[in-house]
């Protein structure tokens, strides 16, 4: 049986470099989420959908550089990406700023948290709220690189259907869009022993386009450790109405 960094983690580019991606943050998540569940297939869209990756650059096996990270916040300077993305969020939702959770987590170096994203809007921001920090996150999938994480398993698996051994996750809603679209929003409690940092409850949308190609974002309540920026956030930073309205921005759409 493939482990979870076979089925997630590899893509031949520039194997052996040293990066670190966005998918290092939930990990260890990952994994426990992983052996939790007995069907490899929907739990590795699941995983996929989350943007619950392996690490590379922090584990053995190949570097890849199939990654939305946003680079440490002394390095973006005037990408104006967190800027864009505040117009595009609630009035009230806090002060938004582009960061790298490699380097708050993981002390990665600016080399280590090289950016490449794919979408316009890609990467991962604080938001800054009643003195709490929670997290947005927004991570576009090529229908080729998604394939390639997959393993073979269906792209657009019901993730609200359980099966056995495998209950579907909390609050999962799905939604078919004009277009071929298929819009899927869950809630996630986070709650999985042994991990470090500890993350706290969060909302995650996986949007799949007609073209095979997948939006995720993840709206997280923020996490504690002692690399934390601040408390978590009572709430997710949007609401899963919110969240629905930013996943289906046309402006965070790639450009075909």
């Amino acid at each position: 049986m493939s482990d979870v960094r076979e089925l997630l983690g590899r893509a031949a580019e520039d194997a052996g470099r040293p990066v670190i991606t966005t998918e290092a943050v939930y990990a260890k998540a990952a994994r426990v989420r992983w052996r939790r569940r007995a069907g490899i297939s929907a739990a590795a869209v699941c995983a996929v959908a989350a943007g619950a990756f392996v690490v590379p650059g922090l584990s053995s096996g190949p570097a890849t550089q199939d990654s939305s990270v946003a680079a440490p916040t002394e390095l973006v300077g005037n990408s104006g990406r967190a800027r864009d993305l505040g117009r595009l969020l609630p009035k009230g939702v806090g002060a938004v700023e582009q960061v790298s959770l490699a380097v708050i987590i993981k002390h990665a170096t600016p080399e280590q948290a090289e950016e490449h994203p794919v979408g316009p809007l890609d990467g991962q921001y604080s938001v800054r709220r009643g003195g709490g920090v929670g997290y947005l996150t927004v991570d576009t999938r090529t229908a080729k690189k998604l394939d390639a994480k997959l393993g073979g398993a269906p792209r657009d698996t019901d993730l609200c259907k359980d099966r056995p051994g495998e209950p579907a996750p909390a609050d999962c809603v799905r939604e078919e869009l004009p277009g071929g679209r298929v819009l899927t929003i869950w809630s996630d409690a986070m709650n999985y022993g042994g991990v470090t940092p500890e993350w706290g409850p969060e909302l995650v949308g996986r949007l799949m386009l007609e073209d095979g190609s997948m939006l995720g974002i993840r709206d997280s309540t923020g996490f504690e450790a002692d690399t934390a920026q601040g408390p978590l956030l009572k709430t997710p930073p949007l609401t899963r109405a919110q969240l629905r309205t930013l996943i289906l921005s046309p402006e965070l759409l790639r450009k075909k």
